[in-house]
């Protein structure tokens, strides 16, 4: 990792206020408890030969990580594995909506499985379908539903895809918000976006990639009635921002950023849109993960790195490329707590109960769900330009 002298708050102690905490830190992973765990994985794995195919988000665990057939962002795993049509169960290594979304682009004989069901997205959580169809009925009562396209990031539920794909919305990632937002505006005269569930995505694409201004922009709370807005400002916003967050890129602060700066003038700092307004404002290079690996790959050695998103990923970076000098955009040095719910022992679990004949914690969604979520992801898949990663 860096040698540049940024003071950490001690593993699973201490507290940040001014960011936007969403989990307290455990501090470093533990070693799996079992040191025959990985000869278990592998056995499981030789026994199902090409009826399993295991898919391993770029956020997981090294232990993890290991046995995974291919890695990716969420979209790109769900695809690849509508492209093994031979491989019966589909093993997800990742969190309960990037799943869903495998369930959804998957054939019926398909079966796909989360190893801990409580891998679940604080983001995706932040956004329930009744919070979303009250909202909706406030926006109708506001007169401005018929002019409203909803847009839906990729790190949302099914319900909430359905929802979008019924109301004649698409669904976006990190790379492609840009297109399905000018897609979105495209769709009516006067149209206005209620992006869900990350504010901070919908924000950072409006303002820094579309020339909308901050003040085109307004936050609807679901906790408020009306969502703490009034009927006027509804009227006016052109973007209707869902107060959701990544509760790990949201820890990132235009502050560390600062002292990196200060401390280390050749840094460059990398961060994922998901990140707050300040921080992406002070930042080198914005893009997804798969941008960020990219760029970590083609960096001159010799390099200085401040990579802001999920940790796992970016100490395999820094392991993978020794030549240059990578660290971590924050102070608390700290996991994703759901994505890390997929532990070894989790896996090997649902490996070796396949094995026995026993599905476990398969993850289905209902048909109707099913085929408007499906619609809002054709939708984006027809978009034009670029490619469809987070």
């Amino acid at each position: 990792m860096s040698t540049v002298d940024l003071p950490l708050l001690p593993l699973g102690r201490g507290r940040d206020l001014d960011t936007e905490r969403g989990v307290e830190c455990p501090g470093d992973l533990p070693e799996a408890s079992d040191p025959a765990l990985v000869a278990r994985a592998r056995a499981a794995k030789e026994a199902l030969g090409e009826r399993v195919f295991v898919l391993g988000h770029h956020y997981q665990r090294d232990e993890v990580i290991q046995f995974a057939d291919v890695t990716g962002d969420s979209f790109k795993l769900a695809r690849d594995a509508a492209a093994r049509p031979e491989a019966e169960f589909i093993v997800f290594c990742g969190v309960h909506f990037m799943a869903e979304s495998a369930d959804i682009l998957t054939a019926d004989h398909q079966q796909v499985v989360l190893p801990d069901l409580a891998a679940g997205c604080s983001m995706a959580d932040m956004a329930r379908l009744a919070q979303v169809e009250d909202a909706w009925d406030a926006l109708t009562a506001a007169g401005v539903a018929d002019s409203v396209v909803p847009v839906t990031y990729m790190n949302s539920s099914a319900d909430i895809k359905g929802f979008v794909g019924r109301h004649d919305g698409v669904v976006c990632t990190s790379s492609n918000a840009e297109t399905a937002l000018d897609w979105a505006f495209a769709q009516k005269p006067d149209a206005k976006v209620l992006f869900l569930p990350d504010q901070h995505l919908g924000r950072n694409t409006a303002v820094l990639e579309m020339g909308f201004s901050l003040d085109d922009c307004v936050v609807w709370n679901p906790l408020l009635p009306g969502g703490g807005l009034t009927e006027q400002q509804l009227r006016d916003a052109r973007m209707i921002l869902w107060r959701g967050h990544c509760s790990v890129h949201g820890r990132f602060s235009a502050d560390v950023v600062d002292e990196l700066r200060a401390k280390d003038p050749d840094v460059q700092i990398l961060v994922h849109p998901e990140c707050t307004h300040d921080v992406v404002l002070r930042a080198d290079l914005i893009g997804s993960t798969e941008f960020i690996i990219k760029t970590i790959e083609a960096a001159e050695p010799g390099s200085h790195w401040a990579i802001g998103t999920e940790l796992n990923l970016v100490k395999r970076l820094a392991a993978a490329h020794p030549d240059k000098t990578i660290s971590f955009l924050d102070r608390n040095v700290c996991y994703c707590s759901t994505m890390n719910r997929i532990d070894l022992p989790h896996l090997v679990w649902a490996l070796e109960s396949l094995v026995a004949g026993q599905v476990v914690n398969r993850i289905e969604v209902d048909p109707e769900t099913e085929r408007w979520a499906r619609i809002a992801l054709q939708r984006m898949l027809d978009l034009p330009g670029k490619s469809h990663k987070d």
